[in-house]
């Protein structure tokens, strides 16, 4: 494998929405630029860049695919994405380690609820997007439909600079714009095409679309502006410059046209990513931190060596294998490098290619270009390494929090010893995981941002790493109250043969409000309790509340006023104080009105227009309260609050309202009161459990 300069590389990522054919049309990328000798097929399962069992079982992208082609010599890296929201966070890493995102839509959907959160990833990092209306040969397909949908959401940036020919099972080509020019392809999956003048029934429409693409193009540059005034339009030369300006800028945001699975439009896509996409030194600057203080860094063969892992994949024979973006300088095979994380030194033994699950040495790779590195010692997803002079590290991605928990359980006793490490090993492969022991509950906790994605999880533990496990739905940490006060004496007498024991106290008891916790006032005086015994009075109500009353769950939210009480001065003691307590807290309990509380989440759902009815109707039915929607693009944002106890099974029932087109998240809001009748049931519930 030959070494490539960073002029001559193209890193792009495939991103988009699931099930609009990015991994097909990853496919006929590499066929058509014959780095492979086959097109790859998602049905057959023998596609480049699915080829994890859990991929090729169930037909979709779940880990991010790495594959690379050679196009008029320059080196394509093709970064193959998840779009199904369970697995979505995936692609994040990738969109940073890339130059431009390629967004590619279903012709027959258009805009979708994952399409503008991709395109968000690549706002972050401030990278052009251009995107493909693909599918454009299956039932429904729609160009000016998906166009519409997608202007909408992103605005009139997103320019058409194909056209197609015929529509549905009649496709069969394009007309490109910017050329001037009709392909018209073999659809038979071979990618061979003809190239011809633009049809005469879509001369008038073409050459319209041309002159408002040139109109866009010159919007975006004063010089170009003023000679489209001067001349009503401009030369092929400079639509091509002003394009390639204003793609990269992120003024205007290109649409190609394509059918992935019959090989149509991908020998064109290749020519524009030579000539239209960024190099790595072109690229927005990326933030790295030096200290204290967040920098813009721009991407430099002339910088020390710098590389950020941006994925890594867990492999129970190989160890880990690490992605690595190269941001400046060049790593080489056979060389030492230093994480600037933890100021630790790294061997890099080889430096590798992907081409899927398939790696290929190659001597060293220069800025800006991706490679694979196995066996990092303790170099995780984020960290940077390489010299010791490169100027700090690069700011690690942000993953929102996981939406959903499951409560795990080991099978057997040898699993339950194996569990910690093998999780271990998959948060280092998908930092939008999380584990955990809930305190309160016992539970160990395993969160992902779906069912889905937690199923896909706990089949990984068992195929990887010999792990089985037990999912079960987690406990709802509850919390109990009171919502009256209450005047109490607790009194602690017990005679014996030698000291006897005695302890007696008055307290009162009162509600605070929300979130206030526990308080204690001493309000002693006069001696009637010593000193060194009211903290055992304090701990002893503690003690008290963090057993419960009702259920079982710890008591929050209350006061308690020590006000009175009696000692013998042979026979008090800490313990005889903390029994007393104990006996007050629970008389006050039974006079306080004690409520169970449960935990209220702040829900934010992101749903398809049409299902948005189907949803509000849904969260009524689980006590949620509608707090607002919003538009967001081709989504509807609907924002509520909900218990939790109404969300544990909320994935499934999403995913069955929108067809697997909706997304959410929730974080914690605060803690109300149970309705009876529900608290009733709990209250039962729990005190089965406890009897078995």
């Amino acid at each position: 494998m030959k070494v490539f300069d960073s002029e001559d590389i193209r890193n792009i990522a495939v991103v988009g929405h699931g099930d609009t054919g990015k991994t097909s049309l990853v496919s006929a990328l590499l066929f058509s630029s014959g780095a492979t000798n086959r097109l790859g097929k998602v049905d057959d399962g023998n596609t480049v860049t699915d080829y994890d069992d859990e991929e090729v079982e169930r037909k979709v992208t779940i880990s991010t695919g790495l594959a690379h082609c050679e196009h008029k010599k320059v080196k394509i890296n093709l970064l193959d994405t998840p779009g199904y929201g369970a697995f979505l966070l995936d692609a994040k890493g990738p969109v940073l380690a890339s130059e431009a995102v390629l967004v590619v839509v279903d012709a027959a959907s258009g805009a979708e609820v994952q399409t503008e959160t991709v395109w968000g990833f690549a706002d972050e990092f401030g990278l052009p997007k251009a995107l493909v209306i693909n599918k454009m040969d299956r039932e429904r397909a729609s160009f000016a439909r998906s166009l519409e949908s997608l202007q909408e959401a992103f605005g009139r940036g997103v320019t058409a600079v194909q056209l197609p020919i015929g529509k549905e099972k009649d496709f069969k080509g394009f007309v490109d714009l910017i050329k001037n020019k009709a392909y018209i392809y073999e659809m038979d999956g071979s990618g061979k095409f003809s190239e011809e003048d633009v049809p005469a029934d879509m001369a008038d429409d073409a050459s319209t679309r041309r002159e408002e693409l040139i109109e866009m193009v010159a919007e975006s540059d004063d010089s170009l502006l003023e000679k489209f005034f001067e001349e009503g339009t401009l030369s092929d030369e400079e639509l091509v410059s002003g394009l390639k300006k204003s793609f990269r800028k992120g003024d205007l945001h290109p649409v190609f046209v394509s059918a992935a699975v019959a090989n149509c439009g991908a020998h064109q896509l290749l020519d524009y990513f030579v000539s239209l996409f960024p190099n790595p030194l072109e690229r927005p600057p990326v933030k790295i931190v030096e200290g204290e203080e967040e920098k813009d860094f721009q991407p430099s063969n002339d910088s020390p060596a710098g590389a950020m892992i941006f994925k890594t994949l867990a492999d129970p024979f190989a160890g880990h294998i690490s992605m690595i973006k190269v941001f400046s300088g060049s790593l080489k095979g056979e060389s030492s490098v230093k994480n600037l994380n933890k100021g630790q030194d790294e061997r890099l033994a080889s430096v590798q290619i992907a081409q899927g699950k398939n790696y290929e040495s190659v001597p060293e790779v220069h800025t800006g270009d991706i490679c694979v590195v196995t066996k990092l010692k303790d170099t995780t997803t984020g960290e940077t390494i390489g010299d010791a002079k490169f100027p700090g590290v690069f700011k690690e991605i942000e993953y929102p929090e996981p939406a959903i928990s499951f409560a795990i359980e080991p099978k057997s006793r040898g699993d339950e010893d194996k569990i910690g490490n093998a999780v271990a090993r998959i948060i280092e492969e998908d930092p939008s995981v999380r584990f955990r022991r809930d305190e309160e509950t016992g539970d160990f906790l395993l969160s992902g941002t779906g069912q889905v994605h937690v199923e896909v999880i706990v089949n990984k533990l068992k195929k990887k790493y010999g792990v089985e496990v037990l999912l079960k739905t987690p406990k709802v940490p509850y919390r109990e109250t009171i919502t009256a006060e209450a005047d109490v004496q607790g009194r602690h007498k017990k005679q014996t043969g030698g000291h006897g024991q005695f302890g007696d106290c008055y307290i009162k008891m009162r509600p605070l409000s929300r979130d206030e916790g526990f308080k204690f006032t001493d309000s002693i005086f006069g001696g009637s309790i010593p000193r060194q015994f009211i903290p055992a009075v304090e701990k002893g109500v503690v003690e008290s509340a963090t057993r419960g009353y009702l259920a079982g769950y710890p008591v929050v939210d209350f006061e308690v006023e020590l006000y009175d009480g009696s000692y013998h001065s042979v026979d008090s003691s800490e313990m005889a104080f903390k029994i007393a307590a104990n006996i007050a807290f629970k008389k006050g309990m039974e006079q306080a009105r004690p409520v169970l509380l449960e935990p209220i989440m702040n829900v934010e759902i992101y749903v398809p227009e049409d299902a948005a009815g189907d949803v509000m109707g849904d969260l009524n039915s689980r006590r949620g309260r509608i707090q607002g929607m919003d538009v967001k693009g081709a989504s509807q944002v609907i924002r509520a609050q909900v218990p939790l106890a109404e969300m544990l099974t909320y994935s499934p029932a999403l995913t069955s309202m929108t067809g697997g087109r909706g997304s959410f998240h929730m974080e914690p809001a605060h803690y109300d009161i149970v309705p009876h009748n529900i608290a009733e049931k709990v209250i039962e519930e729990r005190k089965q459990e406890d009897a078995d």
